[in-house]
């Protein structure tokens, strides 16, 4: 059985399911899901993240948590990542930070990783800086903590809302003609969504488990050391924003659910809510943030060391974090500081 005929038999037998459940279900199902069964990152897998664009990325992010360690005072302190990927955003900020006096010997590694396929990619790739890996964000030491979070954000699952007359409709996804299709659901109270003064049929996303994670990590922070998220999204989202990418490609969300990654993009404006008792600094759009710690000076550099084709690649990749055009404006970032503390390098209040 796949996991479509899986959960067509589940919502014939208990009823429509939401968006959120059904996130839940197609990414991390315990043998059918998209993260448990396979690495989906690269030009073999059906996305790239930032990271395996470019080492310049995860050299800038760790240089600037290394900076804002520095100017708290130092010490001992988890060095944390939420979804790890291959571990190449985690290698790549170790590799950056040797030169930084005392900070190789301060740090522990914590990995944040649901999937075992994934973490045993990130144990080969990491395996010379012993790291401890956590099923949730509220496994990770008490703090302080430097954490960083690129593009988990977004494939914490959803529950889409639509406004009717009479109030809100909940977005479901039921069975028609023996395959999953959307629905809505009766009229329901969502208070939550009450200061949304929105026309009839706009549709609007919550993503119920982000406050709690934005949370558990500024309650570590705020005891010492700086948080960075890094996703795509805007201040607050409004709108369908769910998608799937098989191939590298956009497919229907509710397509052979299991063999793609869905995701939906990220409201900022949550994660600043959720930051007390940290503070949080404005948003400010990836390219921008890249920008101001030097990427470009350290992608020439780089640069004088190869020809041909690397170069050229090299030079794409730079342009592909940076330019407004593509990811530069896309991908925001937000930083969290303990109160009191200064922002990290890049970010404004």
């Amino acid at each position: 059985m796949n996991l479509a005929d899986a959960l067509i038999a589940r919502i014939e037998a208990t009823g429509p399911m939401t968006v959120a459940d059904y996130m839940t279900e197609a990414l991390l199902h315990p043998t059918l899901g998209y993260y448990t069964t396979r690495d989906p990152f690269g030009a073999a897998g059906d996305f790239t993240t930032a990271p395996e664009i470019s080492q310049t990325f995860g050299e800038m992010l760790g240089l600037c948590l290394a900076l804002a360690w520095l100017g708290q005072g130092g010490g001992p302190v988890a060095l944390a990542e939420l979804g790890p990927g291959r571990g190449t955003l985690m290698a790549d900020i170790l590799r950056a930070t040797r030169s930084v006096p005392g900070f190789a010997t301060a740090v522990s590694i914590h990995l944040v990783e649901a999937s075992p396929t994934l973490r045993a990619v990130q144990a080969d790739t990491l395996n010379a800086y012993d790291p401890t890996w956590h099923d949730s964000v509220d496994d990770l030491p008490e703090g302080p903590i430097l954490l960083v979070a690129n593009e988990f954000l977004d494939a914490l699952p959803i529950r889409q809302f639509v406004r009717a007359a009479a109030g809100w409709r909940e977005r479901l996804v039921t069975v028609r003609d023996n395959a999953l299709a959307f629905a809505l659901g009766p009229v329901v109270p969502v208070p939550e969504l009450d200061h949304h003064d929105v026309p009839e049929g706009t549709l609007v996303e919550r993503c119920p488990a982000l406050p709690h994670v934005a949370s558990a990590v500024a309650e570590r922070v705020a005891r010492g050391g700086a948080a960075i998220f890094v996703d795509y999204g805007h201040w607050r989202s409004r709108g369908d924003t769910l998608q799937a990418l098989r191939d590298h490609a956009p497919v229907p969300p509710l397509d052979a659910p299991g063999t793609a990654d869905l995701t939906a993009h990220v409201d900022f404006e949550a994660v600043a809510r959720a930051a007390p008792p940290a503070r949080a600094s404005a948003v400010t759009p990836q390219g921008v943030l890249l920008e101001r710690l030097g990427i470009t000076a350290r992608a020439q550099a780089l640069a004088r060391k190869l020809e041909g084709a690397a170069l050229d690649a090299h030079v794409a990749a730079h342009r592909r974090l940076t330019h407004p055009a593509e990811m530069g404006d896309l991908f925001k970032a937000i930083a969290l500081v303990p109160t009191g503390a200064a922002l990290p390098p890049g970010f404004d209040e």
